[in-house]
C-alpha cells in the first residue's frame, strides 16, 4: 500500500542580515511556531520539516541544494518574513530542482492597532518582503504554488496539504519503473506516444518486458500460495457458484490466482511501480488478467490496458496522491453512452480490469467469456460505483508537448440490473453538460482511457502539470466551447515557443 507519511517539505524563512541578532532571533521564533503548527496540522499529511532562516547568498544556495539531495524531500515551502533582497535567491532558486511553494503569509493575524510602530514593521513585513521574492521566482520563469492567508486557517493548510500531495506524487514517479507487456495495441494513436521525452520530462522509465518473461514467474508458482490465494478470495468476494469448490469453473480461479502471484512478485522482484499489457499478445498465458490487475491495482500499482502506459504512469501519482482519503483512483474508459435526452450519462468500465477501491458495495467474483484474445474464460471483480463528486483525466502525447485533460464529474449510482454486463460499471455525469463536455474532450483530444477519481481535485492536477511543466487543460462547470477553443488555440502559440 502506499504510505507518504514519512515524506517531507522544508519550511524555508527569508531574511537578511541587516535587521540586527534580535530582530533575527524573533523571525527564527515566529518561523519555528509556524513550521510547528503546520507540521502538526491534520490537514497536511507529510512532515514540515523547519529549516534555519536564510540570510544570504550562500545560505540559500546550500539549503536549497541540500533539498535537493535530500531522500524524503519532496518539495519547499518558502516564506519572507522580513525583507529578503530577492537577487539572494537567484543561485539558489536556479540550482533548485525540488517543487515549491511559496506561502504568502505574516505571523500576525492581525494588526495591534494600539501599539504597531515601527520595530513591529520592519519585523512583520512579509507584504513587501513576499512581492520581492515573488517577482524574482517569476522572473526566473520557475513554476510554483502560492497559498495566500493566515498560516493557522484550516483554508490554508488544506490548501498547503492538497499540494504536499501533488508533490509527492510526483517525486514518486522520479525513477519510478512501469512495465510493458507486449506492445501497444496494434494501429491505436493515443495510448502510444515518445517514451524517451517522457522520461526526460516525467522522470520514469517505460520499458517492454516479454510475456514469456512474465509466464516464467506465473508457471513458478506453487500449489500452497494459490490455496492461501483462493482463500482470501473466498472471504472477501461474493463467490459464483462455478467457483466455488467442486464448481464446474474452479481450475478458472485457480488458474487466476496463479496469474497474480505470479505478475506481483515480477511486479516487486523488478522494483516497478506501474504495468501494463495488451490481450493481443498474452502468448504462453491461459487468460487474460482480469482480477489479478484489479486486485494489484488496490494495492496501488498504475495499470493502464493495451500497452497504455502514460495512464499507467497517472493512475500510479493519482494513486499516491489520494492516498489515506477517502474514495479511490482507478484506470477506466468511456465505453458507452446513455443519451436519454433529459439525463444523458456516461458508462465507463473496461473489458475487466477496473479497481475495485471504486465499489460501491462487496464486489462479486465471477467467471464469464471474453469476445477477444482467444484465450480461456477469465475471473473478474463485478460490481458498481458510487455518487458523489469525481473527475476523469487523461494525459496524451502530442509531439510537442503532453497535454493533461481533465473533466469535473458527478457519480451516480447504477440503478439497472445489467445482468449481461458482467463488468465493473461506474456511472457519471460529466459537466457542464453532456453536449459541452463531450465536445471540449473530443476538441482536446482527450483519451478513451483516462484516471478516474473520488478524492482528487482539479487544482490538484493544475498544481501537477505545473511542477511536470506540460499543459493542462481543463472542463468543469464554468466551460463554454468559445472560450475552450480561443485557450486551445492560444497554447499552441505559447508551446510552440517554449
Amino acid at each position: 500500500m502506499i504510505d507518504i507519511s514519512t515524506k517531507e517539505v522544508w519550511f524555508i524563512t527569508g531574511s537578511q542580515h541587516l535587521y540586527g541578532p534580535e530582530t533575527l532571533e524573533q523571525v527564527a521564533q515566529n518561523s519555528t511556531t509556524i513550521a510547528k503548527a503546520l507540521n502538526d496540522s491534520s490537514l497536511i499529511p507529510v512532515n514540515v520539516v523547519f529549516k534555519p532562516t536564510v540570510k544570504s547568498t550562500e545560505e540559500i544556495y546550500e539549503t536549497l541544494t541540500a533539498a535537493n539531495q535530500a531522500e524524503n524531500c519532496i518539495g519547499i515551502i518558502t516564506w519572507m518574513h522580513t525583507f529578503s533582497p530577492a537577487k539572494m535567491w537567484i543561485r539558489g532558486l536556479t540550482a533548485l530542482q525540488k517543487p515549491m511553494l511559496h506561502l504568502h503569509t505574516q505571523f500576525n493575524r492581525d494588526i495591534p492597532w494600539g501599539t504597531i510602530d515601527m520595530d513591529f514593521m520592519n519585523l512583520n513585513q512579509a507584504a513587501h518582503g513576499d512581492r520581492e521574492f515573488g517577482f524574482m521566482v517569476s522572473r526566473l520563469r520557475k513554476n510554483r504554488k502560492v497559498v495566500v492567508g493566515h498560516w493557522n486557517e484550516d483554508s490554508v493548510q488544506k490548501q498547503i496539504g492538497d499540494w504536499t500531495r501533488v508533490a509527492a506524487g510526483w517525486d514518486d514517479w522520479q525513477g519510478a519503473k512501469f512495465a510493458r507487456f507486449g506492445d501497444n495495441m496494434r494501429f491505436v494513436a493515443v495510448t502510444d506516444g515518445d517514451k524517451v521525452e517522457a522520461e526526460t520530462k516525467f522522470g520514469f522509465s517505460v520499458n517492454t518486458y516479454a510475456v514469456g518473461d512474465l509466464v516464467e514467474f506465473i508457471n513458478a508458482v506453487t500449489d500452497e500460495q494459490i490455496d492461501t490465494l483462493v482463500k482470501e478470495y473466498e472471504s472477501s468476494y461474493h463467490m459464483a457458484d462455478s467457483l466455488l469448490e467442486g464448481g464446474a469453473n474452479r481450475s478458472s480461479l485457480v488458474e487466476a490466482a496463479r496469474i497474480e502471484l505470479g505478475l506481483e512478485k515480477f511486479l516487486v522482484d523488478g522494483g516497478f511501480k506501474g504495468f501494463t499489457d495488451t490481450f493481443e499478445d498474452l502468448h504462453g498465458m491461459r487468460q487474460l488478467p482480469g482480477i489479478a490487475v484489479q486486485r494489484l491495482m488496490e494495492k496501488g500499482f498504475g495499470f493502464a490496458g493495451e500497452g497504455d502506459w502514460k495512464t499507467a504512469a497517472l493512475v500510479r501519482a493519482m494513486k499516491v496522491m489520494g492516498s489515506g482519503l477517502e474514495g479511490g483512483n482507478a484506470f477506466m474508459e468511456d465505453y458507452t453512452y446513455h443519451l436519454d435526452p433529459k439525463a444523458p450519462r456516461i458508462l465507463g468500465s473496461h473489458m475487466l480490469e477496473v479497481d475495485p477501491v471504486l465499489a460501491a458495495d462487496k464486489p462479486s467474483c465471477e467467471v464469464h467469456p471474453l469476445g477477444i484474445g482467444g484465450k480461456e474464460d477469465p475471473v473478474r471483480l463485478v460490481f458498481n460505483g458510487r455518487e458523489g463528486d469525481s473527475l476523469v483525466a487523461a494525459l496524451m502525447d502530442f509531439g510537442n508537448r503532453f497535454r493533461l485533460l481533465v473533466n469535473k464529474t458527478v457519480g451516480e449510482k447504477v440503478k439497472e440490473a445489467l445482468p449481461k454486463l458482467p463488468v465493473a460499471r461506474i456511472m457519471w455525469k460529466p459537466l457542464p453538460d453532456f453536449e459541452t463536455a463531450c465536445m471540449a474532450w473530443i476538441l482536446g483530444g482527450g483519451a478513451h482511457h483516462t484516471c478516474y477519481s473520488e478524492n482528487v481535485s482539479v487544482e490538484q492536477l493544475e498544481d501537477f502539470a505545473e511542477m511536470a511543466g506540460i499543459e493542462s487543460l481543463v472542463i468543469d462547470e464554468d466551460t463554454t466551447i468559445r472560450n475552450f477553443k480561443n485557450t486551445i488555440h492560444s497554447n499552441e502559440a505559447y508551446f510552440r515557443f517554449q
